[in-house]
């Protein structure tokens, strides 16, 4: 079995963050290890607060897994601040695990800010460079490339010019786009398109933690990446469709959708 590393903050209300990203290896037959970067006291409606951990605490996490354990691969998630991404980035540079995937969180699915804006250009200079691959979804595109993304040339254009800073690899995801739930991915040389159906459903809480944790855990296991990214996304899809309608706001997606669904 495949170790994975997931380095994020903790949503309390167990649909996004670390907890989705727990989940989703056990359910993709990896196992999981955590290294928390905030608390998050979030629902599925919104962001109550959140707690930076000590920059000393989230090293000696990092130190703690890898001086122990063979990892296999790396997924990143929220990192809140200046201090906490020049932290991992270099435990990254230190330990150099095979797989990097970075899901760049920025905002909630409820709303409420989760990276300190003034953080974006560590985030280009310091952690975009060491990763196997990048995945924004279109806001966090225009963030980061600032540029619109309007159309599936735009993100292409996009693609490209993330690419530039560094990131092997970028994925696009076009969920906020019209139509079908099209992704692109870019590695450097080739276009890689993704299409799924879109399930009106309000249960999206997690969706792009679970993607990115769901594509680590494929890597980890051998799989090349644009196999990764499609069974992955065949994944999220169901997990999508069979989302739990828990909460008032925007429920998590099902992580053990073929397990119930077995039982």
């Amino acid at each position: 079995m495949k170790n994975c590393l997931t380095i994020a903050g903790s949503d309390c209300s167990g649909g996004a963050g670390i907890q989705a990203d727990l989940k989703t290896f056990s359910a993709l037959g990896t196992f999981g290890m955590s290294v928390v970067s905030a608390v998050v006291a979030e629902n599925t409606s919104r962001v109550i607060s959140i707690q930076d951990i000590d920059v000393k605490i989230l090293e000696d996490q990092i130190d703690a897994v890898f001086e122990d354990i063979e990892v296999a691969a790396v997924k990143v998630g929220m990192l809140p601040g200046i201090e906490s991404m020049r932290a991992v980035a270099a435990k990254l540079r230190e330990y150099r695990p095979p797989v990097i995937v970075m899901d760049p969180v920025m905002v909630a699915t409820g709303g409420g800010n989760l990276m300190n804006p003034e953080a974006l250009g560590t985030l280009k200079k310091e952690l975009i460079p060491v990763v196997t691959l990048l995945t924004p979804n279109i806001p966090e595109v225009e963030i980061i490339a600032g540029t619109g993304i309007r159309t599936q040339e735009d993100m292409k254009a996009a693609a490209v010019e993330i690419h530039r800073m560094g990131a092997q690899n970028v994925l696009i995801k076009g969920g906020h786009l019209e139509g079908e739930a099209y992704d692109l991915l870019y590695d450097g040389v080739n276009f890689y398109s993704f299409s799924a159906e879109r399930i009106d459903t309000k249960n999206t809480h997690g969706t792009g933690c679970t993607l990115s944790s769901a594509i680590t855990a494929n890597l980890a296991k051998g799989m090349d990446m644009p196999s990764a990214v499609a069974e992955a996304k065949r994944y999220l899809t169901e997990a999508i469709r069979h989302g739990l309608a828990i909460g008032k706001g925007h429920g998590p997606t099902n992580h053990f959708h073929e397990f119930y669904r077995m039982n």
